[in-house]
């Protein structure tokens, strides 16, 4: 070993008041580290449990499971951006094509959903799923949050009379995605929703109150004026923008028609969510920059398709 690498571990251990020689003890017993063991593989493979015995809920179950783990990714490059003291539209532009790369993955990746699984078998096995459902996906509403202003996830209907000052469970309330788990005469919440609110509530309303002022649209809104006109990372939000909101949700529609609208499906959502309204992104008009498309591109949100 180098007296430079000796040196450079004496002062890491030291500044945490650890003994440098315990530590290299320690190596001469330790294993050496596999592929299996750094990757956790064999936990891994083992989270795919069937509720049936029909083989396609594999891979249902499997690309569900992939798609939680990229939405964790996603999360990853986000919060970099959030918590970036000397933030420039380099760093910020980076992070944003790292996230519309994860998410151009999930657009095409519907392809495995829509051909990868035989109709009838997905129509037989998705009623053991009731009454859990995609809607459910935690991760995702956190990528939300994170993304943009509240005020841009507010329901359409209710956007007039909500601002900062609105208390963050009244907002709660009126989320855009609440709509699909509320019946529209009564209001009366699904257990679809009750179930989602019971685990996630608390988290999402912390994350909520921290992510308020440090979504990728206020971080956006922070850097110099600039930097703000940078043509490629404007380029990249609104990339990221039409991808998350449109391409994507598009893609999941498509999947879900495929097998709820197929001559084989009932029209039901394993949730009871009213899913078409609830996916098309013409009837929320889900943007999370708003300034930065024209009042055309806004108003044609989601109908061009």
């Amino acid at each position: 070993m180098s007296t430079k690498i000796t040196n450079q571990l004496k002062e890491k251990y030291k500044a945490i008041n650890q003994d440098l020689d315990v530590h290299l003890e320690g190596l001469l017993h330790s294993k050496p580290i596999t592929y299996w063991d750094y990757i956790h593989t064999d936990a891994l493979l083992n989270l795919q449990i069937q509720r049936t015995t029909l083989p396609d809920e594999m891979v249902f179950i499997g690309y569900h499971q992939i798609n939680e783990l990229i939405f964790k990714m996603i999360l990853w490059e986000i919060k970099q951006v959030a918590e970036c003291d000397n933030l420039n539209a380099a760093f910020f532009e980076d992070k944003i094509m790292r996230v519309s790369r994860y998410f151009d993955m999930l657009t095409t990746s519907f392809n495995i959903m829509r051909e990868g699984m035989d109709v009838e078998q997905y129509n037989k096995f998705r009623h053991t799923l009731t009454p859990a459902s995609g809607f459910q996906s935690a991760q995702y509403r956190l990528i939300e949050f994170a993304s943009t202003e509240l005020i841009n996830l507010i329901d359409v209907r209710f956007r007039d009379n909500i601002d900062r000052n609105t208390p963050f469970e009244h907002a709660f309330e009126h989320l855009y995605w609440q709509a699909a788990g509320k019946d529209y005469k009564t209001g009366k919440k699904s257990i679809l929703l009750t179930n989602f609110e019971n685990r996630y509530k608390e988290e999402f309303i912390t994350f909520m109150k921290v992510y308020n002022t440090k979504n990728l649209w206020s971080r956006f809104k922070e850097l110099p004026k600039a930097d703000q006109k940078d043509e490629d990372l404007v380029k990249a939000m609104r990339h990221f923008d039409y991808t998350v909101n449109i391409k994507w949700v598009m893609a999941h529609y498509n999947a879900a028609t495929h097998y709820i609208l197929g001559k084989d499906g009932d029209g039901e959502a394993t949730g009871g969510s009213d899913w078409q309204k609830y996916m098309l992104p013409k009837y929320q008009k889900r943007i999370f920059f708003p300034d930065l498309w024209t009042e055309k591109e806004i108003q044609e949100w989601g109908t061009n398709i």
